[in-house]
């Protein structure tokens, strides 16, 4: 299989998380594109030049994240999808990890594309707010009795070590709980640490 994906992007990091989680490392190859001028095989893959896309063996391409995910876990058994009602709920959450990402790359976008003075404060307060309000929500999921390992966890993860990369971690201190989950989230999941960014610019010469 092929993933077209880019070492910075919460939601390629998702799915490059999952893929080393459920075993699909030696299946899965990564391939790095740049959206902002995808060539003809990406756009072959996926006419929208979106990220994550995954090529499966037959040749058929999925997107976006979400989908993605659900058939690494498919393909794997399903071990992190609950049951019955619980699995549309754990959809549900995953949903909201992914809204909160799309937020933050919402504000990246905002700041990365206009000048400081064309910006729209009334748009980024209003992406902040979804971020914040998204981040209480989930840290009551998380804190669930019984809340057990599911897709939307890492989507979550993808999420929180986006604002870390991009804010310099601000949120930290307004959802302290949330810090000691991710703490956790990476001790079980080794891959959070294998997907991390880093800047080549910034590696010992």
């Amino acid at each position: 299989m092929i993933l077209y994906c880019a070492p910075i992007s919460p939601f390629a990091r998702k799915v490059r998380m999952l893929t080393r989680h459920l075993g699909f490392e030696e299946d899965v190859e990564e391939r790095f594109v740049d959206t902002g001028a995808p060539d003809a095989a990406f756009l072959a893959a996926n006419p929208l030049a979106k990220i994550p896309t995954l090529v499966m063996p037959q040749g058929e391409a999925l997107f976006d994240s979400a989908v993605i995910a659900a058939y690494l876990d498919a393909r794997a058994g399903s071990p992190l999808t609950p049951q019955g009602d619980a699995g549309f709920v754990a959809r549900a959450y995953e949903a909201l990890a992914d809204g909160v990402m799309e937020a933050i790359v919402l504000v990246v976008y905002e700041r990365r594309w206009r000048e400081e003075a064309k910006r729209e404060p009334r748009w980024v307060a209003h992406q902040q707010a979804k971020i914040s309000r998204g981040l209480e929500r989930a840290g009551e999921i998380v804190a669930r009795p019984g809340h057990g390992l599911q897709i939307g966890d890492f989507a979550l993860a993808s999420a929180l070590g986006y604002l870390d990369l991009r804010f310099e971690g601000a949120w930290r201190a307004d959802f302290p709980a949330l810090t000691g989950w991710l703490d956790r989230f990476a001790a079980q999941v080794p891959a959070f640490e294998a997907t991390r960014y880093r800047d080549p610019a910034a590696a010992p010469r």
